[in-house]
């Protein structure tokens, strides 16, 4: 098999889908690899580090996809992107087509297999391939959060922390909903900033988790509607961290009640990927991260790792290349066969979807296959 690894080329995507070391990994374990020009150095991976570690480096896209059997990268395809691939190829990387009609309909029509970083799962359940870049981006959300507050990007003028003794400003209100990897580190890291934070969830064990980790510096509350409501509109700082893997996030904010908050206050809808947590979300761009709609400030970017790009490329990519070692070693139907919780990832396969809650989101069929 001949992996292929492309620069990466959605808005501000500095993140690269192998490191030279993984090259180096794979090249002895066998395996052709070609990267693209380019391809790491926005975060430190020159191309002669990945020549020294046994890749191949091609000039463009167009050759890396057409020589390549399988493509490891980190974000979904891009429009321009949809032409190069070919029937039987496997792209492994975060794919959240749940929100993207168009987008799964071109891997459909292209004949392509799709693993989905975000569905892979281990033997407990969990979302390793995921989890990296969930506790990446809920510990910037505060972050985001707190320059949105901001005068100059529309925001109330809070500060997350407030003002200590003697003059005693209160500080903001942030309200985290969803008690998963990426709640879980927006809370850690709010609470450090010294906000005033309530964590939402449905699952009593892992509010009661958290409670016992943060030893009463936050409250948690079970996340029903009118006690969500009531938060939301006295919150400075919403965080969406609602995860229900392969499926569109539930939409939790209506605009009628986004019109009830304060003017100025702030939504980070980390669950954007998945169609975010709002009836306003949509998708921004680090180039343009921000809107006001409803006077609230929207920070809606997809892919907030990526401003962090080196350490995220380091975490990802770590937790990548054991399941494509398996790949590029046994091809894509005895991979699936020996591990379920990769083919928990298969999501597309020769032209039908394979992953159950992804076709129920879309209304499409859902296929089995032979060997996953």
């Amino acid at each position: 098999m001949i992996v292929g690894c492309p620069k990466e080329t959605k808005n501000h995507e500095y993140r690269v889908g192998l490191t030279p070391a993984g090259a180096r990994t794979l090249a002895a374990a066998g395996t052709a690899v070609v990267v693209e020009t380019s391809a790491g150095a926005r975060v430190g991976f020159a191309d002669a580090d990945y020549h020294a570690a046994g890749a191949r480096i091609v000039a463009t896209p167009a050759e890396l996809y057409a020589a390549s059997d399988a493509i490891i990268k980190v974000k979904e395809l891009q429009p321009a992107e949809f032409a190069l691939v070919h029937p039987g190829q496997t792209l492994f990387c975060y794919h959240h087509f749940a929100p993207v009609p168009h987008l799964l309909q071109a891997m459909l029509d292209a004949g392509v297999s799709c693993v989905a970083y975000e569905t892979v799962t281990d033997s407990t359940g969990g979302l390793p391939l995921l989890a990296p870049m969930s506790c990446i981006a809920g510990r910037l959300a505060p972050q985001a959060g707190a320059w949105a507050l901001q005068m100059a990007n529309g925001g109330s003028g809070v500060l997350l922390g407030g003002v200590p003794a003697p003059t005693l400003v209160p500080p903001a209100k942030v309200v985290v909903i969803g008690a998963g990897n990426v709640g879980g580190n927006a809370a850690l890291i709010a609470v450090g900033m010294g906000a005033d934070v309530t964590l939402f969830d449905q699952s009593t064990a892992k509010l009661a988790r958290l409670a016992a980790f943060h030893d009463a510096r936050i409250r948690t509350a079970l996340a029903d509607h009118d006690a969500l409501e009531a938060a939301i509109v006295d919150a400075d700082l919403v965080i969406g961290a609602v995860l229900v893997p392969g499926r569109h996030a539930p939409h939790l904010i209506d605009r009628a009640l986004l019109r009830r908050m304060r003017p100025g206050s702030v939504l980070v809808d980390v669950a954007i990927d998945q169609g975010g947590i709002a009836e306003t979300s949509r998708p921004t761009s680090h180039t343009e991260p921000i809107y006001v709609e409803e006077g609230v400030v929207h920070y809606c970017v997809p892919n907030m790792p990526s401003a962090v790009a080196r350490t995220a490329t380091l975490a990802l990519t770590q937790a990548t290349l054991p399941h494509l070692l398996a790949l590029a070693a046994k091809g894509l139907a005895r991979a699936c066969a020996d591990d379920a919780g990769f083919a928990a990832g298969l999501q597309v396969h020769q032209g039908a979807v394979t992953h159950r809650a992804l076709a129920e989101d879309t209304g499409r069929p859902f296929v089995t296959t032979a060997f996953g």
